[in-house]
């Protein structure tokens, strides 16, 4: 398979100057990869807060807050970022989260969880749902209406959105009333075509898919839970409205069709986009491509609408 040739043209050039890396062993070199500017916004003030995290120590949370909220109260967003559960940052995703909150009107929340090698499964996902609670707790105070409050993340942050909505309906957590995992990292088994047979190395690949996963389980293969790999899960009922979306390209792209596809027989409402030629995480690589603005616009409104008072 000629993978230049079928990624979508406006992607092709991006491929050159991307760095390539390996893991485990180019890890912290990876952790070092400089944040994007971020945005001026007047529409939206950004708070860091530390808040406790599953552990019981102080967790940094991310708040990026609308200027102009009336007196009612407003929906929620927790974020949770990407980076194959060993990278990443609250701060990657900044101008993200301002754009979700300029038009979805919400306040959005995103936990600096702890990351694997240091601190495997379930350690982040608690850390996650460590969060979840705090807003919900602390809604009147925050003016946050804790019926509105949805949760989504991209990658392995996509990965941890799936895993947190099972976690919060089994242990009758807080409500949840939309979930947006984009192109999720779900499935620890790699078994599936697309998880193999993409290995450009200026994209994410089999090879580091793998070596991820061996990071974030610990080395556990057999008996591993649902919370970790969710497309594990044998009942997706009781989940919250659903919008996902990933590129033809993506290693991820067989589980997350599986997961749609399941969720859908279950029962919840799910809304599925695929991108030709896009590859994992296109519309952050190339942002100025049209394919790309249109992937996020469709998510970013997909957000807006679930969030509108009903």
């Amino acid at each position: 398979m000629n993978f230049i040739r079928r990624v979508h043209p406006e992607l092709r050039s991006a491929l050159q100057h991307m760095t390539p890396f390996v893991l485990p062993g180019d890890l912290e070199s990876a952790r070092q990869i400089p944040q994007p500017p971020r945005n001026p916004s007047d529409r939206v003030t950004i708070q860091d807060r530390m808040i406790p995290g599953a552990d019981g120590r102080d967790m940094l949370l991310r708040v990026y807050e609308p200027t102009d909220r009336d007196s009612k109260a407003a929906p929620a967003l927790l974020w949770i970022h990407g980076g194959g559960f060993v990278m990443g940052h609250p701060g990657y995703d900044d101008n993200l989260c301002l754009a979700f909150a300029e038009a979805a009107g919400c306040v959005v929340f995103s936990p600096d969880y702890r990351l694997a090698p240091e601190h495997p499964f379930p350690a982040g996902l608690e850390d996650c749902y460590a969060a979840l609670v705090w807003i919900n707790r602390s809604a009147a105070s925050l003016g946050i209406d804790p019926t509105r409050v949805a949760v989504a993340g991209a990658s392995a942050g996509g990965g941890l959105t799936a895993a947190l909505a099972l976690l919060a309906r089994d242990r009758g957590g807080p409500s949840i009333c939309f979930q947006m995992p984009l192109y999720p990292m779900i499935d620890d088994r790699n078994i599936t075509p697309s998880s193999r047979e993409l290995m450009h190395p200026a994209v994410w690949n089999e090879y580091n898919n793998v070596a991820a996963w061996e990071m974030y389980l610990n080395g556990q293969t057999e008996d591993v839970s649902p919370y970790a790999a969710p497309i594990r899960a044998t009942d997706l009922s009781g989940l919250p409205p659903t919008y996902t979306c990933v590129g033809q390209l993506d290693p991820f792209r067989d589980e997350t069709i599986e997961y749609v596809a399941r969720l859908a027989q279950a029962g919840v409402d799910v809304e599925f986009h695929l991108y030709p030629g896009g590859y994992h995480a296109f519309e952050v690589a190339v942002p100025e491509a049209e394919v790309s603005i249109r992937a996020r616009n469709e998510y970013i409104q997909a957000l807006a609408r679930a969030l509108r008072r009903r």
